[in-house]
């Protein structure tokens, strides 16, 4: 019961008392990935509250809601929904779906409620969109998961990103807030795995988000190509982080679940368990994290704790180790010429 008091005696937020001090994805932000528990469901939404509470007094950005549906641990079927839920509880911070698996519903209707959030929370929201790959997911949507997934997910891309800018086409254009993102554009990023992937974001003048567990070398492959088409947004590194010392094996099984469902060609620019996670005293974590900005050419971070089996609490210690301890030390020497 403490935590869910906690949860919803968080201040509320409305669109004339919010003062951002960093926007969406902008450059040099840091912002921490949310994920449930293995809790009941009331529990596990406590729990949300209470760890984007604490990322907002420990100095992040912003916080963001990945998508699984089903069972898939740590997962959210609703990271939209979410995200005003948090943006009506959290003051000061940003909030995104990131990433949403977009095929897994009509892009014009998204695009719609993404812009209308951001009307109600102006400058507060972003969106992070995913082609997706775990079959239960496209099962559970009355959906083929399909051969035809990439083109789907472009045609959705190219609604979205047009959509957000304030340059929504047909009927969409029409609508109220899609009309105001010509003013306040949703910040509006894609995942990228693959030059192909990367190409595509720059090519409908989208960011980029990069994955937690290819190699450096791979996500500076990535993000070079996404450079040289042309690519004018974010560029959002994910990693894996712990101050201290990890609890034994979490880091390793979970790579083992990503690797399981993870599309037969991207297979070969997975890290190892090593380089996937940062880990150590609250300075080394701090020096990996500057040095993964420069090797992966990042503007910005989107970190993240959670593996399957980590306690409610043990996440909420972490996002406040990282907040006042790490975050401080790579915010004042954000290397040079990744400002």
């Amino acid at each position: 019961m403490r935590y869910r008091t906690f949860a919803f005696l968080t201040c509320r937020n409305t669109r004339y008392k919010t003062q951002m001090t960093t926007a969406p994805f902008a450059e040099t932000s840091i912002s921490i990935r949310l994920y449930g528990h293995r809790l009941p469901v009331v529990d596990m939404l406590d729990a949300l509250a209470l760890q984007a509470a604490t990322a907002a007094d420990a100095g992040f950005d912003g916080v963001t809601i990945s998508e699984h549906h089903g069972s898939f641990d740590g997962y959210f079927p609703n990271p939209l929904q979410l995200a005003g839920w948090l943006l009506s509880r959290v003051p000061r911070i940003w909030v995104a779906p990131f990433p949403l698996l977009l095929p897994l519903r009509p892009a014009g209707l998204v695009a719609e409620e993404a812009a209308w959030l951001n009307a109600l929370y102006p400058g507060r929201v972003a969106v992070g969109v995913a082609a997706g790959s775990l079959a239960q997911d496209f099962e559970i949507a009355g959906l083929e998961l399909g051969p035809d997934l990439g083109r789907r997910f472009t045609a959705g891309l190219e609604i979205m990103a047009a959509a957000l800018r304030g340059e929504g086409s047909g009927p969409l254009a029409g609508d109220p807030a899609i009309q105001r993102c010509r003013e306040s554009p949703v910040p509006l990023l894609s995942a990228a795995m693959s030059f192909t992937a990367a190409r595509r974001a720059a090519a409908n003048r989208v960011g980029v988000l990069t994955d937690s567990v290819s190699s450096v070398r791979r996500l500076r492959q990535v993000t070079d190509a996404y450079l040289a088409a042309g690519g004018p947004g974010p560029r959002v590194t994910t990693r894996w982080v712990w101050v201290g010392s990890p609890p034994e094996g979490v880091v390793a099984r979970q790579m083992d679940v990503y690797r399981s469902y993870a599309a037969q060609h991207h297979q070969e620019g997975f890290a190892d368990d090593d380089s996937a996670a940062i880990h150590g005293s609250a300075a080394e974590v701090a020096d990996r994290l500057r040095q993964l900005i420069v090797d992966t050419a990042a503007t910005g971070l989107n970190l993240r704790v959670h593996v399957g089996g980590i306690s409610r609490d043990a996440a909420v210690e972490q996002i406040s180790a990282l907040g006042q301890e790490v975050l401080p030390l790579v915010r004042a020497n954000w290397p040079s010429g990744h400002r």
